[in-house]
């Protein structure tokens, strides 16, 4: 998911080579890390209270060990989900696809659907995220993000490009309009996964050219390079940054719908396309495991709500794992 200025180039990953591996076998070890991920789950229902607060400032080597566990969940969540997201490195190994698709003809009306929800969520984010950082005190301060907020609301249409493939992207000089690669638009199989995505775009369409938000950028980058020893600076820290929005908004999306799937299943789709085997990164971009592994450092909580199977506030059932996988063993 990159920003485009001006039409500037982009670069994209390196794309995945695979080692074959039979269909037969491919299935069946599917098939067993669903299994296994199950058994897990229902060993985790004990909900730890230290974990169940809002964001704090300490981060120990509890949280560490609940954060790679949380990784790990997500990543074998999206094998046994059906409507889990394709790796965005799988996505790179794909066919460019048309724009009348059947599949992305389907993730596009998904986003044109879920925009408007998702520009409510993204404002209510942002503001959350200046209090939570101190940068909601003043009057000058409040004006500033509330027009970061404002900005948002001008964004009306999202826009499928078979040339962008499996990116996302704005240009800041027409910001209406979100483009999608057509490949992205069919990889994102649910509505968790497209509002997570969407709310990136928006929020740098919020910070706009004038990069408002960066002080915010900053103090979010800062956190988590704090608890991840990872280097977030510059381009990285607004990148990482959306996507804090973008996992805030697809959880307080989640909040707001009503489902009989579980609560982790759902989570996990917020952060499925970053499961990647080709974990590289660039200069802009954190690798997309240390992307999953830092926002779950900034939400230890959240890390939490994915790996407890306990569902609460009786909007969610669990459901049983799926017998038929739309998935292989090397997706994973």
């Amino acid at each position: 998911m990159k920003t485009r200025i001006q039409g500037e180039a982009e670069s994209g990953r390196t794309a995945l080579h695979r080692v074959a591996m039979s269909p037969r076998l491919r299935v069946f070890s599917a098939i067993l890390i669903c299994i296994i991920h199950a058994a897990s789950l229902a060993q985790t229902q004990r909900r730890n209270d230290a974990h169940s607060k809002s964001s704090r400032d300490t981060f120990t080597a509890s949280d560490r060990k609940l954060v790679e566990r949380a990784i790990g969940a997500t990543c074998t969540e999206r094998i046994c989900d059906p409507q889990g997201s394709m790796p965005i490195d799988e996505m790179q190994s794909r066919p460019s696809l048309a724009v009348n698709n059947p599949d992305a003809i389907s993730g596009a009306q998904r986003a044109e659907r879920l925009l408007p929800t998702t520009r409510r969520l993204v404002g209510e984010a942002i503001v959350k995220l200046a209090k939570e950082y101190g940068l909601y005190g003043t009057a000058l301060s409040r004006a500033k993000i509330n027009a970061t907020v404002a900005r948002v609301q001008s964004v009306k249409r999202v826009k499928p490009d078979v040339d962008a493939r499996d990116n996302a992207s704005v240009v800041l000089r027409e910001p209406r309009t979100i483009e999608f690669g057509t490949i992205f638009l069919a990889g994102l199989r649910s509505d968790e996964a497209m509002v997570s995505v969407l709310a990136h775009e928006l929020t740098h369409i919020a910070s706009g050219p004038s990069d408002t938000l960066r002080p915010l950028f900053r103090a979010i980058a800062q956190r988590a390079a704090a608890r991840t020893n990872l280097r977030i600076q510059g381009q990285r820290a607004e990148e990482l940054s959306c996507d804090r929005v973008g996992v805030m908004a697809a959880r307080e999306f989640i909040a707001q719908t009503a489902s009989w799937e579980p609560l982790p299943r759902r989570l996990a789709r917020a952060f499925e396309h970053n499961c990647v085997d080709d974990d590289s990164s660039d200069e802009d971009h954190l690798s997309p495991r240390s992307t999953i592994r830092a926002l779950f450092a900034l939400d230890v909580p959240l890390a939490g709500e994915l790996l407890n199977t306990t569902i609460g506030r009786n909007r969610f059932a669990p459901t049983a794992f799926p017998i038929t996988l739309t998935s292989s063993a090397s997706d994973f």
